[in-house]
This record gives C-alpha cells, structure tokens and sequence, in this order.
C-alpha cells in the first residue's frame, strides 16, 4: 500500500525530506510540497521536478500523510490541523516551539486516533542500530555533541537544537523515572546558550553526564554507556560501535569469542573482549519515514512517538530553565 505524503517546508532540511520520499516509492506516493516562500517553492519545484502548492489546505486535502519540516515555531498549527483533517503526521524535531503546545498536540493526536512520529532521525543511526537486541541497562552516560558553528540553527538554544538528540537516546536506553537535572551553559555567539551541560540523575542510580556545543573547532557526537558487564561507545557521526566486557577468567567456562586479551589484576586475571557490531549502513531519514509508512499500514506504534517527543522537550525545557537561573 502506498500512501500519499505532502511535505511543509522545502528549506535545507526539507529537500532531503523530498529526497529521501523519492527513494522510498514502494511506501509513498509524493503529492507535493508547500513552502511560503514562492522563490524557494519555484526553486525546488524545478530542482527535484515535484508540483509545488501555493495552498497549503490543498495539498493537505491531498495527502494521506502530512510531514512536517517547517521552522518549529509553525510545527503546531500545521500538525494540529493536519490531525483535524485525519491526516497521518510526520513531525520533525523539536516536537513543538513550547510544552502546552505539546500537550495540546498530544490531545489532539489521541482524539484524531492517527499516527504522529516523530523526527529524532537518531534513533534509526547505524551506531545505536547495531546494538539490536543487546541487553543495555547503563548506570553512567556520557555524551558529546560538538558542532561548528552554523547561523543557520541560532534561532534555538543548542539544547533544542543539538542536545535534544541525546536526551532523546538517553530516555530511551534508561528505563527509570528522572528524579534530578542540573545544568549550565554560556550564550557566547548569540542570544541563547551555545555550550551547555546537563547531568541527568535517574531514580534506578543511573546518571547522564551530557555536553552539547555549537562553537567546536571539531565535531563529535558519541555517547559512552557503562554498566555492570559491559561498556558500550557510540559514534553517530562515524557511525560505529564498541563493546568491552570484562569476564573472570578463573569462572569462565567458555573463553568468549572475538577479540580477547588477559588483563592481570589484584583479583586475579580477567579477560577483555572487545567487540565491533556490525554495521548495516542505513539511509536514516529514509528510514524513518519507511518506518512511519510501516507503522500506519500495519496499525503499530510509531518507532519515535508523540510521547517520546513530549519527554526529551521537557527535559530539554529543565535544562533551559536550570540555566536561565545559574547566576
């Protein structure tokens, strides 16, 4: 079954949308794209050869499935109407431009009954894919998000616009009520933190250290996990994993595969196995919208739901007020 999608907005992120619907014809039918800006529209109309629609209500009529990647600030009229109209929403991270949005949107959703997803594209990266089933239950997070520094993204704290991927992640892997968030962070280049950091502290023990900037000299986005048997590393922007365990060897029955070495200790001598998942490279975006697509067909809860969207705003909206109030 194909369905019919339009898209809202056709800026940078945008055309990789309309992109990435043209690689996926088995799941969408591309119906067209709308853009307020009819210089951008005429653009990128000729530029992928897609029919542009000066209406918006038109091309919503149009469509099965709404996705939406306009500025945030508009993410909540278009998906709200977008759910009146029994339209299927695709909603590109941050969920919403405030947390009553949110809340309103997710009554919305519930009262429409359609299916809401949304973009936090790091979910479907090939690092954290290749855990696939692993048993991961970490006890201390640390994560780095570094980026130069692009105007493009000023227009938003880097807590809403980088560190939201990681909060993101983190109430996904830490099955556990949050109990305590600090955070801080300095406006160096424009009027919203560039630089912040925030140590998450959960009810089961477990703590995430996170650090995001927007005025790097390198970039970097990896997130270190340790727990009891084992220490996971995730490269997003390599796209990589590793997994360190370290085994007994004096109660080990089976010397464990792969890469191995002894390690001598005051306990005794213990063996390091290191190993790297395979990686399958993924075309994200695709597939997360392919995902979507396989959510409404087979009537299955959205792999990033409107719930989770909800969650990493609002610590991400602690985060900002634990900083707004640092001095």
């Amino acid at each position: 079954m194909r369905l019919k999608i339009g898209v809202f907005g056709a800026g940078h992120l945008g055309k990789i949308h309309l992109k990435c619907i043209g690689l996926a014809p088995e799941h969408y039918e591309l119906v067209g794209f709308f853009d307020p800006d009819p210089l951008v529209a005429k653009t990128v109309s000729e530029q992928f050869q897609i029919p542009f629609y000066e209406n918006a209500d038109q091309l919503m009529a149009a469509a099965d499935v709404v996705d939406i990647v306009t500025p945030t600030i508009f993410h909540y009229a278009v998906a709200t109407q977008a759910l009146r109209m029994g339209k299927h929403v695709f909603i590109e991270k941050p969920l919403t431009h405030t947390l009553e949005e949110a809340e309103n949107l997710i009554k919305a959703a519930e009262t429409s009954g359609k299916k809401v997803q949304v973009g936090h594209v790091e979910r479907f990266n090939p690092a954290l894919l290749a855990l696939g089933d692993m048993a991961v239950a970490p006890m201390f997070i640390e994560g780095h998000r570094l980026a130069n520094f692009n105007p493009r993204g000023t227009d938003v704290s880097v807590i809403l616009d980088l560190m939201i991927h990681d909060l993101d992640i983190v109430l996904s892997l830490v099955k556990s009520s949050l109990k305590n968030v600090h955070a801080s962070g300095v406006a160096v280049v424009s009027e919203t933190p560039d630089i912040a950091n925030a140590r998450l502290e959960f009810e089961n023990g477990c703590v995430a250290n996170l650090t995001a900037s927007r005025i790097s000299l390198k970039q970097m986005r990896k997130l270190r996990l340790f727990q009891k048997d084992a220490y996971i590393s995730l490269d997003f922007l390599e796209k990589n994993a590793q997994v360190v365990r370290m085994y007994d060897k004096s109660e080990t029955t089976q010397a464990p595969s792969g890469n191995v070495f002894e390690l001598e200790t005051p306990g005794g001598t213990k063996l390091i196995q290191i190993e790297m998942p395979a990686i399958e490279p993924v075309n994200s975006i695709k597939m997360e919208l392919e995902s979507f697509a396989q959510s409404i067909v087979n009537d299955l809860p959205a792999k990033v739901s409107i719930h989770d969207g909800y969650e990493a705003l609002k610590v991400a909206y602690q985060i900002i007020e634990k900083i707004k109030n640092q001095n």
